[in-house]
């Protein structure tokens, strides 16, 4: 029997406890963005708010895949998460988009915001119900909330450049188009719509050079132009769950209930079935038996 000396032991558990603790510290470092967004967004930094939260979408798909890199994903770290998620990407984004247009468009025109804030913490509640204790699968079961509120969160530096100015802003989007979206957005947060995960990477199969080159994109683009690239980004991936499924819905072909079936789920009789010439002839030959 091999012992491990004391001080190794002593050593390796320091780096459990290092390891297990790093996911949540990168949730946490999501939290910190969050809540700096909403005290940009009140005080009328609105491009760094949105930035912020950008920043907390990054560390929320880091603390992810440190946890299962790792193998230390608890479920302590799950609910954490999900109420951080409800402030970065609920509370903060919705504060954004008040603080920028709705708080002069009227007394009620929160609730927008709080419509689309009940919509993110309905998607949360509903994704720790179905994945708890399930294999991950490489669909989400409705739009992302990381996704929908970093779409909102990249509307101002994207409406604030020159290529929108030149081409897009005669549709007065910062208002009407801002009500749609936000709608849009919570609606597909708490449907059946399906979104892809972002893909693994690697080097070893086409899958995986696949979402390399994803990620290398979302990376450059990110980086260079993030004003001009991220807002289309969302809509695309936002625009691509409703496409699919609205081809999906298209092709699937509507079963044929039969007659009989239809009058009795409509609370009808069913039909009696047809007289035929050998049913006659039973009838007359019970009448013809003596009864016992």
């Amino acid at each position: 029997m091999e012992l491990i000396p004391r001080e190794e032991g002593v050593r390796r558990r320091t780096m459990r406890q290092v390891v297990v603790v790093l996911p949540s510290a990168f949730t946490l470092g999501n939290l910190f963005f969050g809540f700096w967004a909403i005290v940009s967004a009140f005080n009328g930094n609105f491009r760094w708010a949105g930035w912020f939260i950008v920043f907390a979408g990054i560390l929320d798909m880091l603390d992810g895949r440190v946890a299962r890199l790792s193998n230390t994903g608890t479920r302590f770290g799950a609910e954490l998460d999900s109420l951080v998620d409800l402030i970065s990407f609920g509370v903060a984004p919705a504060l954004l988009i008040y603080f920028l247009d709705f708080s002069n468009a009227g007394r009620f025109a929160w609730i927008l915001c709080y419509i689309y804030v009940t919509a993110v913490a309905l998607r949360l509640a509903r994704f720790n119900v179905l994945s708890a204790g399930k294999p991950s699968t490489g669909w989400f079961t409705g739009l992302p909330s990381p996704s929908a509120g970093m779409t909102l969160a990249v509307y101002y530096p994207f409406s604030q450049t020159e290529w929108y100015r030149a081409s897009l802003a005669y549709l007065d989007l910062q208002h009407q188009g801002l009500v749609v979206l936000m709608l849009l957005l919570a609606l597909l947060m708490v449907s059946n719509v399906k979104y892809p995960k972002f893909p693994g990477i690697g080097l070893r199969s086409a899958r995986g050079l696949f979402g390399l080159a994803v990620y290398v994109t979302i990376l450059l683009g990110g980086i260079l132009v993030p004003e001009y690239f991220l807002f289309p980004l969302g809509l695309l991936y936002v625009s691509y769950g409703i496409v699919r499924a609205t081809i999906l819905g298209l092709m699937e072909r509507p079963e044929t209930v039969p007659e009989t079936d239809e009058r009795i789920a409509d609370g009808g009789d069913p039909e009696p079935p047809p007289v035929t010439h050998e049913r006659r002839a039973n009838w007359r030959d019970r009448r013809q038996m003596p009864e016992e």
